[in-house]
């Protein structure tokens, strides 16, 4: 039978020692502002036209679905590097394909979309081509005056900003509206019997994703409790911020390293496949006692195939670009954030050290 599901405690926070603000975000869609940073700028030249849109309450999917559409393309040929928010105000470049002009374009007229510039480009934009995102995020009703939030705001993002730098958690969205998508996974893993359909296709690898992104917030949890999220470990497998990994074997040296943001730790997203730390190392033993508390090992994932291949995460993500100040608009009890996060880090995990929610999903 399925086991219950692993709830598990309240994800620990890197400045518990920082007060909360409290308070709401996105009252409204301009209070979620987020501009994507691409990998790189169109040539200027080729068969695809780039083209840099701003969307307001539209997921991207909406809005390539809205343009394909208006200009009578296949959305499966209009290329996007990442997905936005559909409650925020968002810019990202999009690729349309041949015999689309830079003209037609730039004249779509759609709701909720404005086409703010157009280039070319040889190639279309794909999935993960993007260097990270810029946000501008604004915080109302702070359980303190504004003046005393955007202290306390801009303390936790400088902390954040330390190496490793921000909690590299999986936000509440990754497991599903009710909690039970790693449930779910971890029954696909482990063959027990589900009561209701088995998922196939997309559906089943969400799932199997979801289980393992629960047991690598664990071991991240687990890493913070025991004072060790800044700290480098014989055996840990170090990913440097310019690309690469290796296997620490002189933890005194890699610590100076890790201090001056040159690399972070990596966690386990448990796999076949998964590159693990050398045995009777700490790194190994941290690692597989989160294996054996479910009962798996290594090889509990290979029926799954390409599915449970097994990744590395680092630990953190770098912040950059911080800042925090009173909102001047008139609302005594608003303070605005911006920060900067590389391709695929999650936002929710840094509002979350700022306001300190008694519910995480309320993010």
């Amino acid at each position: 039978m399925l086991q219950p599901p692993m709830a598990g405690p309240q994800l620990p926070y890197i400045t518990a020692d920082v007060a909360g603000i409290g308070g709401r975000t996105r009252s409204t869609e301009d209070d979620f502002c987020v501009d994507e940073e691409p990998a790189y700028a169109p040539s200027g030249s080729g068969d695809h036209v780039y083209a840099r849109i701003e969307k307001r309450g539209l997921t991207t999917s909406d809005a390539v679905r809205a343009l394909a559409a208006h200009l009578g393309c296949p959305p499966n040929d209009v290329g996007s590097a990442g997905l936005k928010d559909k409650r925020a105000v968002t810019t990202q470049w999009l690729s349309f394909p041949p015999p689309l002009t830079t003209e037609a374009v730039a004249a779509a007229d759609i709701e909720g979309v404005r086409v703010l510039e157009v280039s070319r480009h040889e190639n279309k934009l794909r999935t993960g081509h993007l260097r990270g995102n810029h946000f501008r995020l604004v915080i109302r009703d702070t359980s303190m005056p504004a003046a005393q939030a955007a202290a306390f705001a801009g303390q936790v993002l400088d902390a954040l900003a330390r190496s490793p730098g921000s909690p590299n958690w999986y936000g509440a969205q990754r497991f599903g509206r009710n909690g039970d998508n790693a449930r779910i996974g971890r029954a696909l893993v482990t063959g027990e019997r589900l009561d209701r359909r088995p998922p196939r296709g997309r559906q089943r690898r969400l799932f199997i994703s979801a289980y393992q992104s629960e047991l690598f917030n664990r071991y991240l949890r687990r890493r913070i409790d025991d004072g060790l999220y800044r700290s480098v470990l014989a055996g840990d497998l170090l990913q440097k911020r310019s690309g690469g990994m290796f296997e620490c074997t002189e933890p005194e040296v890699d610590q100076a390293r890790l201090d001056d943001g040159e690399l972070a730790p990596t966690g386990p997203m448990f796999g076949s496949k998964m590159r693990a730390p050398s045995p009777e190392t700490p790194a190994f033993a941290r690692e597989r006692s989160v294996l054996e508390e479910e009962s798996l090992e290594p090889s509990s994932f290979r029926p799954l195939g390409k599915l449970a291949l097994g990744a590395r995460r680092p630990i953190g993500v770098p912040l950059g670009d911080v800042a925090a100040s009173a909102v001047a608009d008139g609302d005594d009890n608003a303070v605005e954030v911006r920060f900067s996060l590389p391709a695929g880090a999650y936002a929710t995990a840094v509002l979350r050290e700022i306001i300190k929610p008694d519910d995480d999903q309320s993010l």
